[in-house]
């Protein structure tokens, strides 16, 4: 019989900073419980208490009153976004509702991605942008009274549709944010459940005016991101995962169900509600893998696994094939380029492609070192080939992971 391991992954890194900075815009008392203690939200709990807001020290559950939709006061100082996108991009679209102007800065990584995205609808709005060089950080945002918007984003980017959709929220304009592909929708989730007037129609959502939200009371369920290296390592490892508690939100489980389409046994139980998102307990099992051509439709749902799913197709020893990803190169890292060139230092098959690659079949054992360029999903990725039998894998920056899953190593150890 298959022996079982359980995980409890953390909370989900997309919920945990929605859920500070919707409390932080709430009127009266927020209670957030299991929160992402990482590198990433700690950057969002200090940008907002920059802001006026008295978020306490992170922990398993606190509590802290928020200022209402439009009190945050002026920073004193930079807004230090560390490696967070989310961040930054989400934390723009509320500054620029407010009177005043707020610099943002981010470490090398975070300062080489385009804001220019953002900087176009919330400019349109009626913010002001100022760039130190080209469209990336530092960046101020002189805000004020904004206008309401249509805005079609011409891609698929919950970033980019959040900050216009809290914009809109902090400045009480209808806001409509149109998209080419559905991508993830907390913010809309959250908003929704906490009395704001969303409607969504396909890939449109719209905002109303409103004059206040109502305080949350939340447990952040599991991150599926996280999730889905213990889903890789049960699949190829031989070994049962347990996972509960996870957020199974139909445009975040594009891994699991690119996983299922090769093969993988993955059951979703117990499954239940949190803020408007549902949850499961997720139990992958040991499983042979097929080809898979994977949709262009279907990469919003997986963008941050798409390295783990090319470690995967290595291992398994079958061809993968994505394309229409060309949101990797502008991450944390070039992770097309990261991809394709660390498969091939420790010995895989792949092709690079202007927006994505091809995984072949190659040898069933890995040797080699792989550098992570200080990006969290290709340590993790690579840690979990690096953990398998027969694969001798050097990790150049392992403590990377601390930025969304700093118990990582030692969660993927108690497995072996």
């Amino acid at each position: 019989m298959t022996s079982r391991g359980t995980i409890r992954v953390p909370g989900d890194k997309s919920i945990s900073h929605r859920a500070l900075i919707l409390g932080a815009l709430a009127d009266g008392q927020s209670r957030i419980s299991e929160i992402l203690n990482s590198a990433d939200v700690n950057s969002t709990a200090g940008v907002l208490r920059s802001l006026g807001v008295a978020v306490p020290d992170l922990s398993e559950s606190f509590a802290f009153a928020g200022k209402g939709l439009r009190g945050l006061t002026a920073p004193g100082s930079t807004l230090d976004a560390g490696n967070s996108g989310t961040t930054v991009r989400l934390m723009s679209g509320v500054a620029a509702a407010h009177p005043f102007s707020s610099r943002f800065t981010g470490d090398e990584s975070l300062s080489r991605r385009p804001m220019k995205r953002i900087a176009e609808p919330l400019s349109a709005m009626g913010a002001r942008f100022e760039f130190a060089r080209e469209d990336g950080l530092p960046m101020t945002i002189h805000g004020g009274e904004l206008e309401g918007i249509s805005w079609n984003t011409r891609s698929a980017s919950a970033q980019t549709k959040s900050a216009i959709l809290l914009a809109g929220l902090c400045a009480g304009v209808q806001v409509t944010v149109i998209e080419s592909e559905r991508s993830r929708d907390h913010t809309e989730r959250m908003l929704t459940s906490l009395g704001a007037p969303v409607e969504i129609d396909d890939v449109a959502v719209s905002l109303s005016p409103v004059d206040s939200i109502a305080p949350l009371e939340i447990t952040v369920p599991g991150d599926p991101s996280s999730a889905a290296y213990f889903i890789a390592y049960a699949v190829l490892s031989g070994r049962e995962v347990e996972m509960p508690g996870v957020c199974v939100n139909s445009t975040r489980t594009g891994f699991i169900e690119a996983m299922m389409q090769m093969g993988a046994r993955i059951d979703m139980e117990d499954r239940a509600a949190v803020a408007g998102d549902a949850v499961a307990t997720i139990v992958a099992q040991p499983s042979q893998l097929s080809d898979l051509s994977i949709d262009p439709a279907a990469v919003p749902s997986m963008i941050d696994e798409l390295p783990l799913l090319a470690c995967v197709a290595a291992q398994a020893r079958i061809t993968l094939e994505v394309t229409g990803a060309r949101e990797l190169r502008v991450k944390e890292s070039d992770r097309i380029s990261a991809v394709a060139r660390n498969l091939k230092a420790i010995g895989a098959q792949i092709d690079e492609l202007p927006e994505g690659f091809i995984v072949r079949p190659g040898p069933a054992t890995f040797a080699g070192s792989v550098t992570t360029e200080g990006d969290h999903r290709i340590a993790m990725s690579f840690g979990v080939l690096a953990s398998l039998p027969g694969n001798a894998i050097d990790i150049d920056n392992p403590g990377c992971v601390a930025v969304s899953y700093p118990g990582f190593w030692d969660d993927l150890k108690s497995l072996s």
